[in-house]
Order: C-alpha cells, then sequence, then structure tokens
C-alpha cells in the first residue's frame, strides 16, 4: 500500500488511517499514516501482560528533527494539543507512506534531503525497531526525542502523579523499570509535555488528554545516503540485548513473507488478509496459543475466536496451531458452557452461541484436515456440552422438550453475540429462541453426530434430536415478513422476563442468514428471502445488524460509550457478516462476486491492511469501532479463498 503527499500531508486523511505492527504476544506497536498520535492506545511499544487484554504503554513516540546543511532545524514528529493546535506538522514534509510487507515506512522530503524511517518489532518477543535512512542529500544531524510513559493502555497519566524514574544506562535509558531505550548519543533531558490530545478519543466520549514524559533524546549524524540512525526499545528482559535494529526490521519482514507464502494466497488482497489474520494470532507470555479479538483494546473473546477459527487457522495453514487452540479452550468447558473471556480479571460463561460455535470450529478443523485423532479426544467434552443443554445450564439456557429447540435468557443478560448493555441493561436481550443460536444448535448436533460415527460410536439420538429441532425450525421460523423470525417465545415487551405473555419476534436482522449458510443449515435457500435480507440489510462493508425501517434503526455508531453501546446492534454494520451472507447466497446460487468491491476498498481507508469491527449503518458507511477485528479479517479470507 503507497499513499503519496495529498494523503500524508493532509491531517484529516492521514490520521484516520492507522498501522498496526505486532509482537505475536498481544503487544503491539500501532499510530497513523501522518505519524500523529489519535488513540491513547497508539504508541511504538505497547508491551503485552499475562492476558491478551492486559496491555502497558512504554515508548510513546520518537519525533525527529533534522539539521540539514543550510543549519536549519526542522520538526518531522506531529502532537495534537488540548489546546486545539496541531505542532510540529511534520506530516506536512511527507512525499510518501508505504505498507511493505506489514511495516510501515515513511518518507519525508525537505528540499533535497530525504530521510525514511521503518517501524518493526521482533517476533514473538516485546522489541520495537525504529530505523531511519538518509535516502538524498546530506550530510545531517538526527535528533529523536523520545515521549514516554508507563500506564495501562486503557487510561492516561498525568503530571500531578509521579514522575517517571528514568535510570541512565549504557546507550539510553530504563523507564519505569519497565523498558529500555537503546540508540545513539543519548541525552536525558526530563519534563511534562502536557495536554497531549488524542481526537479518536474524544469521539468517543472518553477522556482525550494524557500528559507525556520527555525522558531525552538520542542524536546521531547521517553523513552520506544509506547511512541509518536506529532506536531500540524493549520490555522483559531488560539485560538481554535484542538484535540489532536492521536485523530486527529483515527478521520481521522475512517472517511476514513466510506466513504469507504458507497459506498459498490466490491473490494480492488473500496475501494481505493473510497478513491480516497473523495479527491476531498470539501466544501471551509466550505459552499457549490464543486470539486476539481486536486491536487496539480488545483481549480473547471465545466467541469471536470460534467464529473467526476456520479463516484464522484452516484457511492459513495453522492447523496445528488451531488443534492446540481447540483442545486448551476445551479445557474451560463447564456445566457445558465454554468460557467466554477473562479480559474483565476473572473468567466469565456469558454466552449461548460462543460453546455452539466452538461445536463448529472442532467439526470443521477436523472436516477441512482429516484430523479424527481431534475427534475423539474430544468426542467425550462435547457430548457432555450437548448433555448439559438438554438438561439446562446457567442463564436458563435450555433444550425445549416440546419442540427441541434451545432457549435462553435470564434477567439482565445477553447472551447472544448482540452483547451490549447500556448502564447494565441489555439492549436486545433476544430472550427465547434466537434464530442463530438454534441454526448453530442443529448444526452442532449434526456436526457431532459425523463426529460419533466417525469414531465408530451410535449417534442415533443425537439424528433423532437433529431431526426434531429441524423440523420445528422449519415449521416455526418463517414469518409473515417474507424472512425469518429473529426470535420466538420472545417475552412480550409490557411483560417482564418470566410473564405470561410471549411473542415472536420478526425484526429484519441478519442473524437469520445461519439459518442457510451454516454446514448442516435447517434450511434450503429461497432466492426471494435472501434477496429481501439483502435489500433491507445489505452495505458496501457488509450487512446492517437492523433494517433501516426499524423504530429502533440507529444510522450512526458515535458518540459517548452509551449512545455507542445503544447502537451496537441496532443499525450498525458488522463486516463479519458478510461471511454468512456470502454462504448462504452461495448455496441458493447467487452470484455474490460484486458484495467483495467495498469491502476490499476498505482495506486501505481504515486499519490498512486489515478489516474494522464496525461501520455506520447509513451512508458513507464510515468504519467505526476497532480499526482491526479478527473476526471481521476471518470471515472475508474464508469465503474469498472458497470462491477461488
Amino acid at each position: 500500500m503507497r499513499f503519496g503527499p495529498q494523503v500524508c500531508g493532509d491531517l484529516t486523511s492521514a490520521a484516520s488511517r492507522e498501522w498496526l505492527v505486532p509482537d505475536g504476544l498481544g503487544g503491539y506497536a500501532m499510530g497513523t499514516v501522518g505519524g500523529l498520535r489519535t488513540r491513547r492506545y497508539h504508541g511504538l511499544l505497547v508491551v503485552p501482560g499475562e492476558t491478551p487484554a492486559s496491555r502497558q504503554v512504554g515508548l510513546v513516540s520518537l519525533d525527529p528533527a533534522v539539521t540539514v546543511p543550510s543549519g536549519a532545524r526542522v520538526r518531522l514528529g506531529a502532537h495534537e494539543w488540548s489546546s486545539g493546535d496541531v505542532d510540529p506538522r511534520g506530516f506536512e514534509l511527507l512525499e510518501r507512506f508505504d505498507l511493505v510487507d506489514g511495516l510501515p515506512r515513511w518518507r519525508w522530503r525537505i528540499g533535497a534531503v530525504v530521510i525514511e524511517r521503518e517501524v518493526a518489532m521482533l517476533p514473538g518477543r516485546s522489541c520495537v525497531s525504529v530505523v531511519h535512512r538518509l535516502v538524498a542529500g546530506g550530510p545531517v544531524r538526527l535528533e529523536l526525542s523520545a515521549a514516554c510513559t508507563w500506564r495501562d493502555a486503557h487510561g492516561e497519566r498525568r503530571a500531578d502523579g509521579p514522575v517517571p524514574q528514568v535510570e541512565a544506562v549504557a546507550d539510553g535509558a530504563v523507564v519505569e523499570g519497565a523498558y529500555r531505550l537503546s540508540g545513539p548519543g543519548w541525552a536525558p533531558e526530563g519534563q511534562w509535555w502536557l495536554g497531549v490530545h488524542h481526537r479518536e478519543e474524544a469521539n468517543r466520549g472518553l477522556n482525550p488528554d494524557e500528559d507525556l514524559w520527555y525522558a531525552g533524546r538520542f542524536v546521531g549524524e547521517l553523513e552520506r545516503p544509506g547511512d541509518t540512525v536506529s532506536v531500540r526499545a524493549w520490555a522483559g528482559r531488560l539485560d538481554e540485548e535484542p538484535p540489532p535494529a536492521t536485523e530486527i526490521v529483515e527478521t520481521a519482514r522475512r517472517r511476514n513473507r513466510q506466513v504469507v507464502a504458507a497459506a498459498k494466497p490466490a491473490d494480492p488482497v488473500e496475501a494481505t488478509l493473510t497478513l491480516a489474520a497473523d495479527a491476531f494470532v498470539v501466544r501471551p507470555g509466550g505459552r499457549a496459543v490464543d486470539v486476539v479479538a481486536g486491536y487496539p483494546w480488545f483481549g480473547a473473546w471465545s466467541r469471536d475466536t470460534m467464529i473467526s477459527y476456520e479463516g484464522l487457522f484452516l484457511c492459513t495453514g495453522r492447523a496445528d496451531e488451531g488443534r492446540e487452540l481447540l483442545r486448551a479452550y476445551a479445557a474451560t468447558l463447564s456445566e457445558g458452557m465454554l468460557a467466554n473471556t477473562a479480559d474483565t480479571g476473572r473468567v466469565e460463561y456469558n454466552t449461548v452461541d460462543g460453546t455452539l460455535w466452538f461445536l463448529h470450529a472442532v467439526s470443521r478443523h477436523v472436516t477441512v484436515t482429516g484430523d479424527t485423532d481431534l475427534g475423539d479426544e474430544l468426542l467425550p467434552a462435547l457430548g457432555q456440552v450437548v448433555d448439559a443443554h438438554v438438561a439446562g445450564t446457567r442463564y436458563g439456557i435450555s433444550v425445549d422438550p416440546a419442540d427441541g429447540l434451545l432457549s435462553q435468557g435470564a434477567p439482565g443478560t445477553a447472551l447472544t453475540w448482540m452483547d451490549a448493555r447500556v448502564y447494565g441493561v441489555p439492549v436486545t436481550p433476544r430472550t427465547g429462541k434466537p434464530v442463530e443460536v438454534n441454526a448453530l444448535w442443529i448444526n452442532g448436533l449434526a456436526g457431532l453426530a459425523e463426529l460419533t460415527e466417525l469414531s465408530g460410536r451410535d449417534a442415533d439420538e443425537l439424528w433423532r434430536r437433529h431431526g426434531q429441532a429441524t423440523a420445528s425450525f422449519r415449521e416455526r421460523y418463517p414469518a409473515p415478513t417474507g424472512w425469518l423470525h429473529d426470535v420466538l417465545d420472545a417475552p412480550a415487551p409490557a411483560y417482564p422476563l418470566g410473564g405470561a405473555a410471549l411473542h415472536d419476534d420478526d425484526a429484519l436482522r441478519p442473524n437469520q442468514l445461519l439459518a442457510w449458510s451454516l454446514p448442516y443449515a435447517p434450511m434450503d435457500p429461497d432466492e426471494s428471502t435472501l434477496r429481501r435480507i439483502g435489500d433491507g440489510l445489505l452495505t458496501p462493508l457488509g450487512p446492517r445488524s437492523l433494517a433501516p425501517d426499524a423504530a429502533e434503526f440507529v444510522g450512526r455508531h458515535r458518540g459517548g460509550p452509551a449512545e455507542r453501546d445503544g447502537g451496537y446492534h441496532q443499525g450498525t454494520v458488522w463486516p463479519w457478516l458478510l461471511g454468512p451472507y456470502v454462504d448462504a447466497c452461495r448455496r441458493g446460487k447467487m452470484s455474490v462476486d460484486d458484495v467483495f468491491v467495498g469491502i476490499e476498498a476498505h482495506l486501505t481507508e481504515y486499519g490498512l491492511g486489515s478489516v474494522s469491527e464496525t461501520a455506520d449503518g447509513l451512508a458513507p458507511h464510515a468504519a467505526t469501532g476497532c480499526p482491526f477485528q479478527a473476526w471481521s479479517v476471518a470471515e472475508l479470507l474464508r469465503v474469498r479463498r472458497k470462491s477461488q
């Protein structure tokens, strides 16, 4: 990807395009094309903790300043301040930004002097390398001012608190005993930069300002083209120096090329998505493999992981790692439920569909890879999942013996993927029998029956349950509107949970797509129904979560936390749903080649080379949420690969 001066030099365009360089552990370097930090999460060294979500921001920025042969000193960094000023404005001197093999590269021109910067992280270690190279002109003197902090990635640090402790060591300094800076000509400084502003946090209704500690500066000479001045920063084993900075860049580039080559992509878009997928596969603490749901603020969530599983692992040649992940997640099963997350500091079992997506992931793994040994190993645990759902488990999750369908719901909970809550109150609780939950239940029963038969065991009872649920699904879910009910047996609005009155919710939502898209989907495709769904929900970036003519429709996913969560599933676009939409249409023999045009163009518009979490339901469908989202990337990669 390449952008010229008209994008780089325009602050709105340059600051709205973000790059990400992961370390393979859950940490990263992240920023914008123009160099302006727009989020509290942006930094050159963001250090992972014990879980993927527990990150600390360390080295925030290295602001370049160049003294050219004329003696003029030119600053190339960029900061926005609480006053509204943007100073310095180094982006105005950018003649190009490139994303090459997943690594960002900037090119500044100051008259005849041209300087490049590359950023890379050492794979498998919390270590960043920042390399500056003189391309033309010179000689020049390069100063790199290190703005530092040490804080939780979700917060900010202020000058009215303790001053960061900076200890001088050979070739640099150690900050807060947590990370080390190393480079040429270190000169300690030590002062607060007050009122650094993050425009994206302001847009999200969060505290947008923080103070940074100017720890010191590195100084080097670039005498002739090809000369470099580099800085490394690393956490963890501070006394164990990483390789030279230029070697780190080459190591990262070589590894990224190997990741892409192993997936055997059919075209450049698939290659881009393969590299994007790699960012989400991590080993926190260097231990078991896991999946980051989205950068920069999410950690690991089982629902997201299992929806993403086929795209992230089976479509990229990572089945061995996938096997390891499935076994690890199986160990979290409790009362027939898969743990959803530990991001909150404790293990939570609060999803009705995450476990069913796990059944789907295991089934797909065995089907695609032929790994029947894993199927045999997990079969007892999967059988216990079905038994627990039949008997009843947490949150009212149980099979209705009258129709064989799965029901769920408890006061104050939102157990489906539409799980947003505002002030503790679910926005879309969907209590009753949600359509996608029962499509997943039926799909899971069939997948488990096949695994059971592959192991040489009797699957008659599973097939009986599958047959009953399928017949009930086909009888009960079709609505007079021409599409499927979103929820059956839901409490009527006038009645509290558990009240006497029930109704069937026929809101036009995309959840019903799973009734046609899954391998063992309960419904036969109907072109007229799918066209109604497409006409009402489809956008260039994927289906909306609610049709625009609904009274509850929210067209802009904007504002503070309560406002954003209130509209999260009320019309906001979710790119991951493009996967089920494409699968459903293909099963109905409908052409879908044109649906990829908008989302492929999106790869250069927000999180570079990746796919966003969400987008506005109204045109121009501006991206929102995480710029880099696992299931969005995984589902696009999966369905595009199927089309090759």
